[in-house]
């Protein structure tokens, strides 16, 4: 099985050297490395391409124009030839036995569509701060699970034929793509929780988390949420009404309320241990 590494760049050619080396230090050997610039500077572009030009197993593309992140991430899963995808940001990196970790996953479980794991947040010299304690196995089936708050996050890899049955990423969106995906493909199969850190995550002045649009996010993600109820036929959460049209993102959230409890989140975690 060959797996694709995705990088959708974007004026990142400054943090690049890191994600190239750890790509390039996998213990995993049958991968391929895909990078579609959207619209970066030519000196940015130049950069990354010096980069890898030596190296085959790294391919280079270009969007026309500044697409957004949506058309750009839907694009390198279409140009990714590997049977599994991860997607990687130019200016994050990878721990060594990322990929090989979850291929052995992948290899043994024929049933499990996407894995996820622990990542470590990271100074902008890459250097370790803390990693995310929320990070668990979820319960795989439930109607009722939209990711809020987020578990499933980096490093997620995921079966390209399994996506190819979905709806697919929404290329409109520039903002909440990921959790686009991982919705659209938790409802396609079984979902993995790899209790190591395998993602570095660079926190820096020109991360999408450190700027404004972090309410933007907000606003996008409570859409996704909206559009994965409508997919499942949903109708009601909890005794109370989703509505039939989206208007904002706070109604939609509201309906989420319940699944802080304690009482909730006790049944869930007994659900989990014993399915």
């Amino acid at each position: 099985m060959k797996f694709s590494i995705l990088i959708a760049h974007f004026n990142n050619s400054v943090f690049f050297k890191d994600c190239y080396q750890s790509i390039v230090n996998q213990t995993f050997a049958n991968w391929e490395a895909i990078v579609l610039d959207d619209g970066s500077e030519e000196h940015e572009k130049l950069a990354v391409q010096k980069l890898i030009a030596n190296d085959p197993r790294f391919q280079y593309y270009e969007n026309e124009k500044n697409s957004g992140v949506g058309f750009t991430k839907a694009k390198l899963i279409e140009l990714a030839t590997g049977e599994i995808c991860g997607f990687l940001d130019p200016d994050d990196a990878l721990t060594e036995t990322a990929i090989e970790t979850a291929m052995t996953h992948f290899i043994k479980d024929q049933s499990i569509v996407l894995t996820y794991s622990r990542l470590m947040f990271c100074d902008s010299h890459l250097k370790p701060q803390k990693t995310n304690s929320a990070a668990k196995q979820i319960l795989n089936g439930n109607l009722y699970f939209f990711n809020a708050p987020i578990i499933i996050n980096h490093f997620v890899c995921f079966k390209k034929a399994v996506y190819e049955k979905t709806e697919k990423i929404d290329a409109s969106k520039k903002i909440a793509e990921d959790q686009d995906l991982y919705l659209k493909m938790y409802e396609k199969g079984k979902v993995k929780f790899i209790d190591e850190i395998n993602y570095h995550y660079r926190t820096h002045s020109g991360g999408i988390s450190q700027n404004d649009n972090k309410k933007k996010s907000y606003e996008y993600w409570g859409k996704v949420i909206w559009e994965a109820m409508q997919r499942r036929g949903l109708k009601k959460i909890h005794g109370k009404q989703i509505p039939e049209q989206f208007t904002n993102s706070e109604e939609i959230f509201r309906l989420l309320d319940y699944q802080n409890s304690l009482l909730y989140r006790l049944r869930l975690k007994f659900l989990t241990l014993f399915s």
